[in-house]
């Protein structure tokens, strides 16, 4: 899966006072898009030294090196590191020479970039992403201050902190025998996502995991299951989720009556026929070949 980066480390926790080095990388994201170089060896980042007057704050540590984020505000886009932001407007998308502005799901679909880059790339994302959407206080509207002690935002007027959002989400293994519940979710709007996945949901406030599996697996194809069991847990930084994957058993009857507005196609598929995604990325993927070797647990 994406995580599973061994024997490269990813240390995520928060340190004070870290400042960037003239050669520390930068990260330096607008929307989905990053600006990055490729080369035969990955991805490669503009340095501290290329973005002159303008704030830079920790983001993380990768592989002993730390990685840092731009400060700016919504709606500007970095144009090239020597620049100054200008608004993300037609004349203003030019790159500087060898960079370019990609989406994490375009180089995702490249299969260009080696997985433990992809992985620094999503996990930077997720934090970035939070950075960005909490410089103001939820509570009494007063810009927000990055905490001195911890990773948090912390309003200096009302002194609300806001950590980090994770959100809990399940993919769910519906098994019947020696057949998995496969599905396809509806096209979206500029969006057509060809190959198979499995039941998947968010938590609900209130709700169990398990009583999420159970819940989910009912709305998008009407089944009932039971013996619920846990297999194992990934990040999904790209849109902030904790996925917990589970199996169970259908139980009664294995009739499929599919929610057509999450689902375009529900179907039990022997273990033989299983095809998985095209990336070993996603526990999704793992979970439908651990299924299809024998392997999931009982």
């Amino acid at each position: 899966m994406i995580q599973d980066i061994f024997p490269h480390t990813i240390d995520n926790h928060f340190v004070p006072g870290k400042t960037p080095r003239p050669d520390s990388p930068v990260i330096a994201f607008h929307g989905k898009e990053v600006l990055v170089r490729r080369t035969e060896g990955g991805l490669q980042y503009p340095t501290a030294a290329e973005f002159p007057g303008v704030p830079l704050h920790y983001l993380i540590t990768f592989d002993e090196t730390d990685y840092f984020f731009p400060e700016e505000e919504p709606g500007t886009r970095r144009t090239a590191p020597l620049a100054p932001d200008l608004p993300d407007a037609p004349g203003h998308r030019d790159d500087p020479e060898g960079y370019e502005h990609l989406t994490i799901r375009t180089l995702r679909k490249s299969g260009e970039i080696p997985q433990y880059q992809m992985f620094l790339l999503m996990t930077a994302f997720q934090l970035h992403n939070w950075y960005m959407d909490n410089r103001y206080c939820g509570t009494c509207g007063n810009r927000t201050e990055l905490d001195e002690t911890e990773r948090a935002m912390r309003c200096p007027h009302c002194g609300r902190k806001i950590y980090p959002r994770i959100i809990p989400a399940v993919i769910v293994g519906v098994t019947n025998g020696d057949k998995l519940l496969m599905t396809k979710y509806a096209d979206r709007p500029g969006q057509r996502i060809p190959y198979y996945a499995l039941v998947a949901g968010f938590v609900e406030i209130g709700e169990t995991f398990e009583e999420c599996v159970q819940r989910e697996v009912m709305e998008e194809v009407g089944l009932k299951v039971k013996n619920i069991r846990y297999y194992k847990s990934q990040p999904w930084g790209i849109v902030d989720d904790l996925l917990a994957g589970y199996y169970c058993d259908v139980d009664g009857d294995d009739t499929i009556h599919m929610d057509r507005t999450e689902l375009k196609k529900a179907v039990w598929v022997p273990r033989p026929e299983i095809i998985g995604q095209p990336d070993n990325y996603s526990l999704t993927n793992e979970m439908m070949e651990v299924f299809r070797d024998g392997d999931e647990p009982r």
